[in-house]
């Protein structure tokens, strides 16, 4: 709220600067004024500190506490990436840090310099911008933020693969999540080591993506608002990178407003799916649906217990699993029935993507967000708040809570669809 953070006079307004800080801290990405005219250098410096503490922060506490919950409830092989032992095998918390640390700088900085570059030799950027662009973006995009420091977002660059692909990959290490991104680097050449964990991750995420890019390219191809000007080659680069934004980093190539429902619908799904867990990616995280999935399957094909990848699913994830979705939809249905109310001008389309883009803290909008009133900005304030520590609060509290029942009581089967 500083008046040295906002261009021109005075300060932000309180629910401007709130707003933006919990999206920042959130890595979300919703805005409510635009960040490269209405903040200052300044203001933008402390949005990109958000970014980066909010990132970290909450990357960190996810993987320590699967440490320490894996070693209690010896459940390595769903939380960790190493061998499926009581022992983790990363040493004290503090190395665990460092070694978060090490990744999310290593990882910022190749991409910042790939960035920076090619702001500078491509577009004509003076060093010190190509730099501030470089860093501000890399940051933003392997914390899956979604801010920018263009008014449309990555729409300028989208038939540019030397913009586009950088933040792909930092996307996309970002949502794989730590645990996966460790058991890569030590055992990459060695896959039938991979825990249960990983190869889920790297399933569902090329799954996600490969279909993602296909249903946005067909129902987009001829809009000619979004897609429809474009060389086939450059749709295809737009709808793959818009496939990747959507899981959950808020960054677009293309107009998300002038988009056809039913792609509003995909990117609804993508966003809520979200992905990783212990990294920097919102959403259900990929292996909760993994999970319904499994589940489905098996009643489906009249199994008597769940497997996945060989191997039996503990009843007790199950169970996690479908309070934490249980939950989240009614979080995000009760949110959207709010919304309603209070602009019912605005079509449940619309709604129903602001909604599941602030849960799933991915921060694409159709552009409706500045035009809410205050009172609808703090719902969506909180279902930030919800969607970034909901999930993994729940799923700790269940997974820590003694399970020791002295009784059970008598069967009875309701009827069910």
């Amino acid at each position: 709220m500083l008046p040295i953070a906002r261009s021109g006079p005075g300060g932000a307004s309180f629910m401007e600067a709130f707003f933006t800080a919990t999206s920042a801290i959130c890595v979300t990405g919703l805005v409510v004024v635009d960040t490269p005219t209405y903040w200052t250098p300044f203001g933008q410096a402390v949005i990109l500190a958000l970014i980066q503490i909010g990132g970290f922060g909450v990357m960190s506490f996810a993987t320590v506490l699967g440490i320490l919950l894996a070693r209690r409830l010896g459940l390595t092989a769903r939380i960790m990436s190493s061998t499926e032992t009581k022992n983790p095998g990363y040493g004290d918390m503090r190395r665990v840090l460092l070694r978060i640390l090490a990744t999310t700088l290593l990882i910022e900085t190749v991409v910042a310099a790939a960035l920076a570059l090619r702001f500078f030799a491509g577009y004509g950027y003076g060093p010190g911008q190509a730099v501030w662009h470089g860093v501000f973006h890399a940051v933003s995009a392997f914390n899956n933020a979604g801010f920018a420091l263009y008014t449309l977002s990555i729409m300028d660059f989208a038939a540019d693969p030397w913009v586009n692909l950088p933040i792909v990959v930092a996307v996309v290490l970002g949502g794989l999540g730590f645990p996966v991104l460790y058991q890569l680097r030590r055992e990459w050449r060695r896959p039938r080591r991979w825990s249960m964990n990983t190869r889920i991750v790297l399933f569902a995420t090329v799954v996600l993506l490969g279909a993602g890019t296909v249903f946005l390219c067909a129902v987009e191809w001829s809009n000619p608002a979004t897609l429809g000007p474009m060389r086939a080659d450059e749709k295809l680069m737009a709808g793959f990178f818009q496939s990747t934004i959507a899981r959950t980093a808020g960054f677009n190539s293309i107009d998300i407003s002038a988009m056809h429902p039913v792609s509003w619908l995909g990117l609804d799904l993508l966003m809520l799916i979200g992905g990783g867990p212990a990294g920097t990616a919102g959403g259900l995280k990929v292996t909760t649906v993994a999970v319904l999935g499994f589940i489905a399957w098996t009643e489906i094909t009249g199994g008597t217990a769940v497997h996945v990848l060989g191997k039996r699913l503990s009843r007790s994830v199950q169970r996690q699993a479908i309070t934490v979705v249980v939950l989240a939809l009614g979080a995000v249905t009760t949110a959207t029935m709010a919304l309603m109310l209070l602009h019912e001008d605005i079509g449940l389309d619309r709604i129903l993507f602001e909604t599941i883009s602030a849960f799933a803290t991915v921060g694409l909008s159709t552009g409706i967000t500045a035009d809410l009133s205050p009172a609808a900005q703090g719902v969506l304030i909180a279902l930030m708040f919800l969607g970034r520590l909901g999930p993994i609060t729940v799923a700790t509290a269940m997974a820590a809570r003694p399970r020791k029942a002295l009784y059970e009581l008598p069967k009875e089967r309701p009827l069910i669809g």
